[in-house]
């Protein structure tokens, strides 16, 4: 994936000295070696600036390098999430701010992606000298926390003149004027199934062998001859969902012309041998919402088509996006549920499994389709729901075998829990914008309460919010936090673990505060309880029962 994504190319058509850009918060991310933060979504433009360290940045489905001093644009109603390299910790600024265009004296609000052309780009911005406008944004941060609003007046002005000098010195990388480096990497993706050699490449990138292997690693986060392998690797998947390929055919196919090496380099880096990847993905199933991938994977059954999203579905768009062949929306939870069942019609799978309940509209379009197997979660429990998926997909040995494998795990993490945490009474929290809420959810009930019979502060969900003072009146002795991932939220959170009334809650003061995702704390299915188990004891004791 190339550094930067342009929206058009050559000047957009705007008229300047019509915006009006008005910063509205400043926010400063920091993780240690190997961090990752949780997606996050945002509803204003996000100006990212590196102060020091080097990682990866996605904005939705878009990839980039974060380098030192590097300075990135995430577009409204999009989500983002950075990663710290192994070897190197990372500090970030987040400039978020909102653009108007002023049309006969009424401010119009630009945030809709198609008119993110006043920017032109997402993603990496190059810009000469990058190093200038990081002092410029550190200058920026002292006024914005100045208790004077003269000062923070003079901060909006600092970045008016920040944006004005990222336009200014931006460097225009079209296709016509790539680099070097990233002309051997298009060679490399263009021509993986061919003898390639580290020499080759180099003399396309017009540098020295070693320069290169070097420039590679740096600039890309991974080796020329691993990116290699993962080309080669996720080609095969692709075509061993065609039912008329040998190994043999495929092995060639991607380059290797000794099936054996392929077949060991494929096990090590999928898990599994090719033959029994193939058997597994001969078979076109269709998983309709999130949940059904987690009761198919628990069959070892990898979809044909998914719900895939790295926010709302961040595990399995993460580890298995390569192998889904036909990608769903799963953009805030079905929005897109139409497009999604159009999607499903075209790709023709072999059969459509859903599991969740949904609208009267949906089921009708759904069951026009052949071999729908609706079994909503309000009727069954994830095992019931597991067993039968597993008979109407013939696969009830894997069944049998996923729950008797649940169950030694479920038994094992509450015999180390217990000798832990010694009847502490636990209390889930959900926070949104301003708001607490004591939550409680069918996978956290069945998995902390029944499975391992963990001890509740507060057994049921409150519809209403509950101040700080009911809080300390339920004086549980840890509390589980699953905090909304948008700024309202994050911005009111960090407010709050500075005040007296939290500090002064039994589980903050004994340090049993744990934050939770959504993924897999709120999905319904075999695999995201069995995550669920190794989650709980990673919290309470750092081992992993895996």
């Amino acid at each position: 994936m190339n550094p930067i994504q342009w929206i058009q190319k050559g000047e957009p058509d705007v008229q300047w000295d019509d915006l009006v850009i008005r910063l509205r918060n400043i926010e400063t991310m920091t993780g240690n070696s190997g961090w990752r933060s949780e997606q996050q979504f945002t509803a204003s433009h996000v100006l990212i600036v590196v102060i020091n360290g080097q990682g990866r940045l996605s904005l939705d489905r878009f990839e980039c390098r974060l380098r030192e001093a590097g300075v990135y644009l995430c577009p409204p109603n999009e989500t983002f999430e950075a990663a710290a390299d192994h070897s190197e910790d990372l500090k970030l600024l987040l400039l978020r701010f909102e653009v108007y265009q002023d049309k006969e004296q009424r401010n119009q609000d630009i945030k809709s992606n198609d008119k993110m052309q006043w920017l032109a780009l997402k993603g990496e911005i190059p810009i000469q000298p990058s190093e200038s406008l990081v002092s410029m944004c550190m200058e920026l941060c002292g006024y914005w926390q100045s208790p004077y609003g003269l000062e923070r007046f003079r901060s909006q002005a600092i970045f008016q003149e920040l944006i004005y000098r990222i336009l200014k010195n931006r460097i225009h990388r079209l296709d016509a004027q790539q680099t070097s480096l990233e002309s051997a990497k298009e060679y490399l993706e263009n021509h993986y199934n061919e003898n390639l050699t580290i020499l080759q490449l180099a003399h396309i990138a017009q540098i020295s062998p070693k320069y290169f292997v070097d420039l590679f690693k740096k600039t890309y986060g991974t080796s020329a001859i691993d990116y290699l392998t993962e080309l080669r690797i996720k080609r095969a998947k692709q075509l061993m969902s065609q039912a008329h390929l040998r190994l043999r055919d495929i092995a060639s196919q991607v380059g290797y012309q000794d099936e054996f090496y392929f077949s060991r380099k494929f096990k090590k880096r999928v898990g599994i041998s090719p033959s029994m990847y193939m058997k597994k993905r001969r078979r076109k199933v269709a998983a309709y919402r999130p949940s059904d991938i987690g009761q198919l994977l628990a069959l070892n059954i990898i979809p044909y088509a998914a719900p895939l999203h790295p926010k709302w579905t961040p595990f399995y768009y993460n580890r298995y996006r390569d192998d889904i062949e036909v990608h769903l929306s799963a953009y805030r939870r079905n929005l897109h549920w139409e497009s999604n069942i159009e999607t499903i019609r075209k790709a023709q799978p072999d059969i459509i499994i859903c599991t969740d309940p949904i609208s009267d509209g949906e089921k009708e379009r759904l069951e026009r389709m052949p071999s729908l197997l609706y079994a909503p979660e309000s009727a069954k429990d994830w095992r019931e729901q597991l067993v039968r998926i597993a008979e109407f997909l013939g696969e009830r040995p894997e069944a049998m075998q996923f729950l008797q494998s649940y169950q030694e795990k479920v038994k094992l993490t509450r015999e180390q829990l217990n000798r832990r945490m010694k009847g502490a009474r636990i209390l889930l929290l959900r926070i949104h914008k301003h708001n607490l809420y004591i939550h409680c959810s069918r996978s956290i009930v069945e998995v902390l309460y029944h499975d391992l019979q963990l001890s509740s502060a507060y057994p049921q969900a409150a519809k209403e919010p509950i101040s700080i003072g009911q809080l300390a009146e339920v004086d549980a002795d840890c509390l589980l936090i699953l905090v909304c991932q948008e700024p309202d939220t994050l911005a009111y959170w960090r407010g709050l673990q500075q005040s007296f009334e939290w500090q002064e809650l039994r589980a903050v003061q004994s340090g049993q505060v744990h934050l939770l995702s959504s993924d897999p704390w709120l999905e319904y299915s075999a695999s995201a309880h069995d995550r669920i188990l190794t989650e709980t004891l990673r919290l309470f004791s750092g081992d992993d029962p895996s």
